[in-house]
């Protein structure tokens, strides 16, 4: 009797384990991590580069987004524009959209083997930013800035035209300033007297040679990205920098606006502007930019990991949401978007496609 309650009790326990093992889905050979959906939290990245000007409006344009698309990151990774796109072409790392401003440096760079199509989305203008603590900040102005910026202890910079387009285009505007001011000085005593930076004149062109620039003098700074600059003017360090309207908007600094037909905003004076250009190093030999109105461009690369996602990121950028914020940080939109190449089907509605 007591071996035959002993048999059942025993029994009883096996059966129990059993049935508890059944409902904790494991076994030796089970594991009970659910598979991740496309939709969990942090499973999805959207990587954007995009050029150091854009930082302020793109930081706004990634929190309206990662608000409608739960489980999407988006990681900003700002540089100067060629640097961008260095990274997707020369070193392959990939990038779901970006984000240069200078638009032409996507056809020249990325097309046809790295995008089929990119977007114009915005304008610009060449600015000079100071602080009330820069020296002569009460006198200068659109007509004597040249004079300010060659006195004693005056300290002032641009970024490097190898990497930023802002870098190449400031000698360009210091260059157009000798037929404006009608002083042939103006480059020579600001830019040639303090950098391997030199000019030569062809058929009515002006060709900046700036491969090699002198990283920086007692006066003259130059920094790989015009952003870099920004921090020096601020603390004091510099007296002036250049940099985009926009830039100087965001960073709540003075600037100094210039004559539209110098300061590479309008197209209106684009056969002014196209008079100058800056020969920049570019691996182990030069490229050219021709001095042209400043517009920025955009565009979602082949070897993009989320695709879709960069669309719909460039369709925020270029609809209502991208607008508002891009006028609130002082860089007009072009509206709409002009597109060129093979657009997404997703982006034709908002654009106006170009031949």
């Amino acid at each position: 009797m007591k071996s035959s309650r002993l048999c059942a009790f025993i029994c009883l326990i096996v059966i129990t384990a059993v049935l508890f093992s059944g409902c904790t889905g494991t076994t030796d050979n089970q594991t009970t991590t659910p598979t991740p959906t496309a939709g969990s939290a942090g499973n999805v990245q959207v990587k954007v580069f995009h050029a150091g000007s854009l930082t302020g409006p793109f930081e706004k344009v990634k929190a309206a987004f990662e608000a409608e698309h739960p489980g999407v990151t988006v990681l900003l990774e700002p540089a100067g524009s060629v640097d961008c796109i260095k990274k997707v072409t020369e070193n392959g790392k990939p990038a779901d959209v970006v984000a240069s401003a200078d638009y032409a440096l996507i056809p020249d760079m990325m097309m046809p083997d790295h995008a089929d199509w990119y977007l114009t989305f915005a304008k610009n203008r060449m600015v000079l930013t100071y602080t009330d603590e820069s020296r002569y900040a009460d006198e200068i102005t659109a007509e004597n800035w040249y004079e300010i910026l060659d006195r004693d202890g005056v300290r002032w910079g641009f970024a490097d035209p190898n990497s930023d387009p802002c870098g190449y285009r400031t000698p360009m505007v210091i260059q157009l300033a000798e037929g404006y001011y009608e002083n042939d000085r103006i480059f020579e005593t600001l830019v040639e007297a303090h950098s391997a930076i030199t000019v030569t004149e062809e058929n009515g062109i002006n060709t900046i040679h700036a491969a090699d620039p002198k990283p920086d003098s007692t006066t003259l700074v130059i920094r790989p990205k015009s952003v870099e600059l920004i921090q020096m003017v601020q603390a004091g360090g510099l007296d002036y920098a250049w940099e985009y309207r926009s830039v100087a908007v965001q960073n709540d600094l003075l600037f100094l606006e210039l004559p539209e037909e110098i300061d590479l905003s309008s197209v209106e004076f684009a056969e002014n502007y196209a008079t100058v250009r800056t020969e920049a190093k570019k691996g182990d030999g030069t490229t050219l930019y021709a001095g042209s109105p400043i517009v920025y461009g955009v565009t979602v690369p082949k070897i993009a990991e989320h695709p879709d996602l960069g669309i719909e990121f460039v369709e925020m950028l270029i609809g209502a949401t991208g607008q508002e914020i891009l006028t609130a940080d002082g860089q007009p939109p072009i509206v709409p978007a002009d597109g060129y190449g093979s657009v997404p089907a997703d982006l034709q509605p908002l654009v106006s496609v170009k031949a």
